[in-house]
């Protein structure tokens, strides 16, 4: 399978609304998406069927599907299930994003357990999100087709960041098999660009983009911070 012919290079654009979001809400989302399209996005990251459908049915682009599920007892909630997996397929995703950190999902299954049932079961390329360098290596090795940054600072045991963890990146780059997704924490166009220039084969921006409220907020801020202010 050649990820390169099913999501081309460049930018992803991350199209998701919080449930307390005003912004939470399908045609919202798909509305997003084509705005994305006309800015020159080459594939959009949606979360949950009904949005992917909404996105689908006026946005030609590859969508990176997943399905946010919090499940009793497990940490895991990007894509944490088969049914899961095969919802977002269904709805109309390209690819198939999930959870690959070293935590147990429904059913008992690790990361990589997961990833060759995904890959077996519903045919399509997985890309996965991990929050660390050996999550990446072992992901690849089990058959993911790209890696992504998604969970970098998001686990217990990864390092908090607030900004790209750019050495990672470049680590990645250079001994991970598989296209390096560079997503989370990335918040201009030059972090994006940096991570480009590094060898990244994709970034995904979705707040710095889609969420008014923390654009909004990161410009009350540097107000706020203002000597000069009146």
């Amino acid at each position: 399978m050649d990820i390169k012919q099913i999501l081309p290079h460049g930018l992803v654009v991350s199209c998701q609304a919080a449930p307390d979001s005003p912004l939470r809400d399908s045609a919202i989302m798909a509305a997003m998406a084509r705005a994305a399209l006309i800015g020159g996005a080459i594939g959009i990251r949606a979360d949950a069927p009904s949005d992917i459908a909404a996105i689908r049915a006026v946005v030609p682009l590859p969508i990176i599907g997943i399905y946010k599920q919090h499940i009793p007892t497990f940490e895991v909630y990007i894509t944490p299930t088969l049914d899961s997996a095969r919802d977002v397929i269904n709805a109309g995703a390209n690819l198939l994003a999930v959870d690959s950190t070293n935590r147990l999902r429904p059913g008992g299954l690790t990361a990589n357990a997961f990833i060759k049932k995904c890959k077996a079961e519903l045919n399509v390329p997985v890309m996965a999100d991990i929050s660390t360098f050996e999550e990446a290596i072992s992901a690849a090795e089990a058959g993911a087709d790209l890696v992504a940054t998604t969970l970098v600072g998001f686990t217990p045991y990864s390092q908090p960041i607030s900004l790209p963890d750019f050495q990672l990146i470049e680590r990645l780059v250079k001994f991970c098999p598989v296209p390096i997704v560079v997503e989370g924490h990335v918040s201009t166009p030059e972090e994006a660009r940096l991570a480009f220039d590094l060898g990244a084969y994709a970034v995904v921006v979705g707040a710095a983009i889609t969420q008014p409220q923390w654009i909004t907020r990161r410009f009350m801020e540097a107000i706020n911070a203002s000597v000069n202010r009146i």
